[in-house]
């Protein structure tokens, strides 16, 4: 009796796929067409800020008061609140309202990539013995040489997409930004050390765990020391 793999669930990687491909349109279409671009407008009006000035610092580009913890972007060409860093594979930068989602997009995509391995190896193991028995069952003449550079593929992005994933988490957890590391100022932000759990709380915008994987919800903000006025 011969051995069979059955994936029963997702058997395609389907799901997977769908979540890095929602989480990427997420991220490049909606949030600066719909969100971000409408504020910088030609004729957009902002509501008055009430502000603590200790909480707040001026650009010196685009001289506007922004957050503190906050970062001009030059490719963007405004200021990010506790801005990451500018990616290109989503074109767009990774900051304070969107850094969840790119949380969630490098975790599926070294989930699927996991998952793509696993297959492909099983496939290789169960591949030579078969091949030596009856080579016309295989309909793809060189399905060997494309099981080898697939594998490479997903090496070299599971190496990749899990060394960016690490960075990540361990900026969450010691509550600093790769800008800030980068930029040798952590020792210059004079605020306490917070625990693991309140840091990725702030960043998904929620305690519930269980919605930290959830890309199909909505963020609550940070809670900021100012508010605007409704009416100017």
């Amino acid at each position: 009796m011969g051995l069979r793999i059955h994936f029963v669930v997702d058997p395609h990687g389907w799901c997977c796929m769908g979540l890095i491909v929602f989480v990427w349109l997420y991220n490049i279409v909606l949030i600066p067409k719909i969100v971000l671009f409408p504020h910088y407008e030609e004729g957009h009006i902002p509501g008055i800020l009430i502000i603590k000035r200790e909480f707040w610092e001026l650009c010196n580009k685009c001289n506007l008061m922004r957050p503190k913890r906050s970062h001009h972007c030059s490719r963007c060409g405004h200021c990010v609140r506790r801005m990451d860093h500018h990616c290109p594979w989503i074109n767009n930068c990774v900051g304070e309202d969107n850094h969840w989602l790119f949380l969630q997009l490098c975790f599926y995509t070294e989930l699927l990539t996991s998952y793509a391995l696993m297959f492909s190896f099983c496939h290789y193991y169960y591949f030579l013995p078969v091949k030596k028995r009856n080579l016309d069952l295989f309909v793809v003449r060189h399905e060997l040489a494309i099981m080898r550079l697939a594998a490479f593929m997903g090496i070299t992005m599971l190496v990749g997409i899990t060394g960016l994933f690490y960075t990540q988490l361990i900026g969450i957890i010691t509550d600093t930004t790769s800008i800030e590391k980068m930029s040798n100022c952590c020792e210059e932000i004079s605020r306490p050390r917070k625990p693991w759990q309140q840091t990725f709380s702030e960043v998904f915008g929620t305690r519930w765990k269980i919605l930290w994987f959830i890309p199909f919800r909505q963020r609550q903000p940070l809670r900021v020391p100012y508010h605007f006025a409704n009416h100017v």
